[in-house]
């Protein structure tokens, strides 16, 4: 079993900027649904690279297009990543994702389909991203401290087992890792609803404890200006339900136990926003599994912990996401997407500490290389968050 402390290291890539990734990806990042085809086609020809495709890029505008670029700049600029090739059908909003991700330092190069069309885009994309390759499979893992790792977490598919089990799994791993340095994520603003006061409690200044407050009173007036009374079809979810979560309180509830007995929450973050330090940051973000995760891994951070009850098969396409579950049904009928047992702890044949202990390992056992079951069964999640229509 790994025990960490402060002079704990792992293998990692450290990056042009200082960053420490634990995987080495090379990406084709469209920019916009229209180039999709041409990432993928890239992907194809140039082993060793990996598109992201998704729907969204175009007539975006304000905040939504501000987030659209912090998204895929984060998603480029992520120390898990070696190297990037970015493709859109402008030139000009291609451009200002491919300087976005250029001042990490890190090789990336843009293409823009319009006046070329897709073959002569892909071939040109196709001779970058092999000598992109060429250069991300010279890199060498490189010893790193502990306090260099980023870790996000985000519960999904929740049930009983999940606040009395995993999530309290994830809460005391965060304990172990928040005084060494790490730097901590956790979000879900919806899920926190009933239980916000918790967390506003655990803020660590008055300017945390407002800037939160700010964040999760802005969900709320949104909620009011739909006139919608209740979440009764979302949250909780008819699955939750099933799983016996019957309250959006009771479901906050468990979700709060992510952050653990002694963390405080040291900073807020907007969505895709990267932290400043390191600590306990709180970001606000949708509870939707696949945008959260993307979400985290545009802010930076390099492995995700995902505790579930009912099973969830998420993965993420840059971000090795660990799944923690504490209901043996679902440990049984879903072994192959759990990472982490921690159903002993409901069967009274494990304590606290011995599951968190057990995550670390996994953990541990992660960012030095091993798949998690996501990566293993290729879950490439990739989902975008979208603020408003389209212009």
């Amino acid at each position: 079993m790994t025990l960490i402390d402060k002079n704990t290291t792992f293998w990692g890539y450290r990056r042009e900027n200082g960053r420490v990734g634990v995987r080495n990806h090379v990406i084709i990042l469209p920019l916009d649904d229209l180039s999709n085809a041409a990432a993928e086609a890239v992907a194809h020809a140039v082993k060793g690279t990996m598109a992201i495709p998704h729907p969204y890029g175009r007539l975006q505008f304000g905040a939504d297009l501000e987030l659209h670029f912090r998204t895929l700049i984060g998603a480029g600029s992520n120390p898990n990543v070696a190297a990037v090739v970015v493709i859109g059908i402008e030139d000009s909003w291609t451009k200002t994702v491919v300087d976005g991700i250029a001042a990490t330092g890190k090789p990336v190069v843009g293409f823009g389909i319009e006046g070329h069309g897709d073959h002569d885009t892909i071939m040109r994309a196709s001779k970058a991203a092999k000598k992109m390759v060429q250069h991300a499979t010279s890199l060498h893992r490189v010893e790193c401290p502990i306090s260099d790792l980023w870790i996000s977490t985000k519960c999904g598919e929740s049930d009983t087992t999940s606040g009395c089990g995993a999530n309290p799994t994830v809460g005391n791993a965060f304990d172990k890792l928040y005084g060494l340095g790490t730097t901590l994520v956790f979000g879900e603003t919806s899920e926190l609803t009933g239980g916000e006061h918790l967390v506003a409690a655990r803020c660590r200044t008055e300017q945390v404890r407002t800037d939160f407050m700010k964040m999760f009173n802005n969900y709320q007036d949104m909620i009011k200006r739909h006139a919608t009374t209740d979440l009764s079809d979302s949250q909780p979810t008819k699955g939750n339900i099933a799983g016996g979560l019957t309250t959006i309180e009771e479901k906050a509830l468990g979700n709060i136990q992510k952050i653990g007995k002694q963390c405080m929450v040291d900073g807020v973050l907007d969505k895709a926003e990267t932290p400043t330090g390191p600590g306990l940051w709180f970001m606000d973000s949708s509870s939707a599994a696949a945008e959260m995760v993307t979400l985290c891994a545009a802010s930076g951070f390099a492995v995700h912990f995902f505790p579930t009850g009912q099973g969830n098969v998420i993965g993420n396409a840059i971000v090795p996401v660990i799944k923690i579950c504490a209901n043996p049904r679902t440990v049984r009928l879903m072994s192959e997407h759990i990472d982490v047992d921690c159903s002993g702890l409901l069967q009274q044949e494990q304590t606290m500490d011995a599951a968190g202990d057990l995550l670390l390992d996994m953990m541990m056992q992660t960012i030095n290389g091993r798949f998690t079951s996501a990566e293993a069964l290729g879950h490439r999640e990739f989902v975008m968050t979208r603020l408003f229509e389209s212009a």
